[in-house]
């Protein structure tokens, strides 16, 4: 098991320069933040620093990838299989068994690559252009020759070319959610923060690959290529190990079982030939060769291929697109999911859903997202927002003091242009009834003062018709609360009743803003200083949010009762995250910050992780240290991001989980599962689909391996006992062949089992063969090799040829096989039902399809001169079909002993 490295802090040699004021970075860096480097500075510079790019990582040539897919001990027995088969002249059936081998190589050899087009696609999330102030003068060039101490000028839509220590910034905004995971843009400022302050508190830094959504910057580079932050992460993706699945590595570990098995049995059956019974040499090696080719299971990875593939066609139905097959079943045995919160849990729409009204009231708003549905309602009474000034006057503000814009956008929702904050505003607004073209009509603006970083506020100027005039001021609750003296509709104002409620709605996670007005004298055509400084009236305080989906409230309690744990990692605060987490139904007390992992040791994480569901405020190796405690703590763990900084987690995961939405191309990169909603409850019901891929498998082998063991069973009870032996090696591979390409594959279509999601998960170590898995095989083993040797031994005591007799054990190991598989649909629930025989209709077709096989394989002359059979009689069919029967009774009184035993799973 992997373990994620650790966080690792900054080198010595690098400052933090978000802790550094501007003039003391300029001066480390040794730059004139007026005229910037001279081209000959910036030239030395980049042959000692490099360019401003992430470097290739060293890769293995394809054709030795290619290679080591067949370094596995499963291939090696296939191959084996394949080659003994072709060595006994059965060209087709080596041909099948060799195919699904080089497929298989195939598929692993294309599968790898994956890390390293996560890596390519972190590489491409760098800026191609950008403005810098050389020698004076502003020059584009190319982001590639940006080094440290350039001065590089940002404008809206400018994707940050590298690590920038800001050095000027007016209304600068920029969109970290690809570092961050958060939508929303964050104002940068000058002043230094803490020198421990996470990525998203690094208010005087934009880092390389980010977004600037408004205003303008100028920065000086402190940090290129491998050294950004977007750099350091797509190291922390090259570093992480690719985990093998808990199926591929059940099937290793069966791999090795069953080749240590026939080596065993062969090795037995050698020395017996040769030192006690004597046999022929030849004899004897077609005897060993004949047992091989019973015991190995060579349509194993064709039925498991095809279970898997069609799991993913099921998922991908239900927007889940699964991009390694695999990943299906690791989904189904998934121990803990780590979920980002933003747009997978949430909505990713900022509501409006507390409104603070002058008179103490407080109303609740109702409805999410940007569509005007929902109402407001204090405590259980609905209010009416026309009959309601208050209300109204609220609403007004929020609507005119705003530039967002919220419509239809054409597929049955809303769409936002602009900030998500006022669209939550405008939608507020819309709920209270208020039309936006109507209202603008009536209140037509006149000015703005847009909102500042500084000041934390917005203003607007607007008069009616009839010449009056006023400002509306949104923003920081305590730069408004500040510029009133009284309420709206009359009352006393008291700042400390208002700022209590601004605190309450701040506890609960919400984001608190203050709405408020101040009529100006009629002909006011702009906003001056003096209108701001004006004493404002109150309209009220909205708290918002950006609310849980209520289908994944839903989903994260089916998890809960599934048995698995669900966590939530986000780059949020600690209060706003532990609001929503109670919302959903996590255990958010106790909420653990990145900060607080910092101080942490591995072993105090790992407890820490297990009893804390809410991590705020995580980077990326926060996020790598938490899969790692929890996989130490045998967990298997299904990681969930749409950012580049989720990429290495979600290839350190179990299993990565990306958001095809809204994520970037390196997150879907690193996954092995890709939602096409970006909605955790489609998580669910992947976790319900890898559950019932995962015991479709198990049907399958539970029905293929008694088949496989039976004729092992058969042939080595005839040499031991001295014998003929029921079947020839060429009769086993039809057995094999045909059963495994029609019952065991009709298992893949096999649906849930009853309450599949009210069981713990299984696991991760539990092998594939169970102990109770084990006994019904060696139990429906004996069976079989009782009724193939009692019809063989039958048939020649009524003196029928040896070809005759063969043909009739063949045709019993097959009946037999076709009444096991509808023993085989439920694993201990009894088949004395309909639902046995209608629950499944492709098992009826494949059953049907056997049936015609071995009609011709009976009675059809080539068959007869391939395989030495012959045609049987009504009395030989009567015979095998009592034997069928018999061991359909016999495996379902071994079920009902199970379920006495409370033993309801295998």
């Amino acid at each position: 098991m992997s373990s994620a490295p650790p966080h690792r802090p900054a080198s010595p040699d690098t400052p933090p320069w978000h802790a550094l004021t501007a003039d003391a970075v300029c001066a480390a860096l040794e730059v004139d933040p007026h005229t910037g480097l001279s081209a000959a500075e910036a030239a030395a510079r980049r042959v000692r620093h490099g360019e401003n790019r992430l470097p290739e990582p060293q890769r293995r040539p394809p054709w030795l990838r290619f290679l080591l897919q067949f370094h596995n001990p499963l291939i090696y027995v296939l191959l084996a299989a394949g080659l003994v088969t072709l060595a006994l002249g059965s060209h087709v059936d080596a041909g099948v068994i060799l195919g699904v081998v080089l497929i298989n190589a195939l598929i692993g050899h294309i599968q790898e690559g994956k890390a390293e087009r996560a890596l390519d696609a972190v590489r491409g999330m760098l800026a191609a252009r950008a403005t810098v102030l050389r020698d004076g003068e502003r020059h584009p060039v190319d982001a590639a020759e940006l080094v440290p101490g350039d001065i590089v000028l940002l404008e809206p839509g400018d994707k940050v070319p590298a690590d920038l220590r800001l050095l000027q910034a007016h209304n600068l905004r920029t969109v970290e959610a690809a570092l961050t995971g958060e939508s929303a843009p964050v104002d940068k400022t000058l002043e230094p923060v803490d020198a421990g302050a996470g990525i998203g508190d690094r208010h005087p830094v934009c880092h390389s690959g980010t977004l600037v959504a408004f205003g303008q910057g100028r920065g000086v580079v402190v940090a290129t290529g491998a050294r950004t932050e977007i750099g350091r992460i797509g190291t922390l993706v090259s570093e992480v190990d690719t985990l093998a699945t808990p199926l591929t590595r059940r099937l290793d570990q069966f791999a090795r079982q069953i080749t240590g098995f026939i080596l065993a049995v062969s090795a037995l059956t050698v020395a017996y030939g040769l030192f006690v019974a004597h046999m022929p040499l030849l004899d004897l090696f077609l005897a060993v060769v004949g047992i091989a080719v019973a015991a190995i299971p060579e349509g194993m990875p064709a039925v498991v291929t095809i279970v898997l593939a069609i799991g993913t066609r099921t998922m991908a139905r239900k927007k889940a697109i699964v991009r390694r097959l695999p990943a299906v079943e690791t989904l189904g045995s998934v121990t803990v999911i780590c979920t980002d919160k933003t747009g997978t849990l949430t909505r990713n729409e900022m509501s409006a859903v507390r409104l603070v009204l002058p008179g103490g009231r407080t109303l609740r708003v109702s409805g999410g997202g940007y569509a005007p549905e929902g109402g407001f309602h204090d405590g259980s009474r609905p209010v009416d927002p026309e009959a309601d000034e208050a209300l109204a006057a609220a609403a007004h503000c929020a609507l005119l003091c705003n530039d967002a814009q919220i419509g239809p956008d054409g597929a049955g929702g809303w769409s936002l242009v602009g900030d998500p904050t006022e669209g939550a505003l405008l939608a507020l607004a819309r709920k209270a009834g208020l039309d936006p073209q109507d209202s603008t009509r009536a209140w037509p603006r006149l000015d703005t003062l847009p909102f500042d970083s500084a000041r934390q506020f917005m203003a607007t100027l607007h008069h009616d018709h009839d010449g009056h005039a006023r400002v509306l001021l949104k923003g920081a609750p305590e730069r408004v609360l500040a510029r009133c003296d009284r309420l709206a509709g009359g009352g006393a104002f008291d700042p400390d009743g208002w700022a209590a409620e601004v605190a309450r709605a701040a506890g609960d996670g919400e984001r608190v803003l203050a709405l408020a007005r101040a009529p100006v004298a009629r002909g006011t055509v702009s906003l001056e200083a003096a209108h701001l400084d004006a004493p404002f009236e109150l309209l009220g305080l909205v708290g918002i949010i950006d609310p849980p989906r209520e289908e994944a409230i839903a989903a994260v309690a089916q998890c809960r009762d599934a048995g698995i744990r669900v966590k939530m990692i986000t780059g949020d605060h600690a209060v706003t995250a532990a609001a929503i987490g109670s919302e959903l139904g996590l255990q958010a007390e106790g909420t653990l910050t990145g900060e607080q992992m910092d101080r942490l040791d591995d072993a105090a994480l790992r407890a820490r992780a297990l009893d804390t569901d809410v991590i705020a405020r995580a980077s990326p190796e926060h996020k790598l240290r938490l899969i790692a405690a929890l996989r130490a703590e045998g967990h298997l763990v299904a990681m969930t991001g749409d950012g580049v900084n989720d990429a290495p987690a979600l290839k350190s995961a179990d299993i990565g989980v990306a958001m095809g939405g809204k994520g970037t191309d390196a997150a879907r990169e690193a996954s092995d599962l890709v939602l096409t909603d970006d909605n955790f409850a489609t998580i669910a019901r992947a976790v319900r689909e890898g559950r019932v891929v995962f015991d479709n498998i198990k049907k399958s082998l539970m029905h293929m391996l008694p088949t496989n063991g039976g004729e092992a069973g058969v042939i080595l009870l005839a040499i031991f006992a001295g014998l003929p032996l029921p079947v020839t090696a060429g009769q086993i591979l039809w057995v094999n062949t045909v059963t495994s390409v029609t019952l065991a594959l009709s298992l893949a279509f096999e649906p849930a089992e009853h309450g599949v999601m009210q069981h713990p998960p299984r696991p991760p170590s539990e092998a594939l063969i169970t102990r109770a898995l084990g006994l019904r095989i060696l139990f429906v083993i004996a069976l079989m090799v009782a009724a193939t040797f009692g019809v063989f031994h039958w048939e020649l005591a009524r003196g029928s040829s040896l070809e005759l007799a063969r043909t009739a054990a063949v045709n019993t190991i097959v009946m037999c096989e076709l009444f096991y598989l509808f023993n085989v649909r439920h694993f201990t629930a009894h088949a004395f039902r309909l639902e046995t025989l209608t629950g499944n209709r492709v098992a009826l077709g494949v059953g049907a399809l056997l049936i015609v096989l071995q009609l011709l394989f009976t009675y059809a002359p080539p068959m007869h001169a391939l395989f030495r059979s012959a045609p049987l009689d009504l009395q030989s069919w009567s015979v095998i079909a009592v034997s069928g029967l018999l061991l359909f009774i016999a495996v379902e009184a071994e079920k009902a002993l199970l379920r006495r035993l409370r033993i309801h799973r295998l």
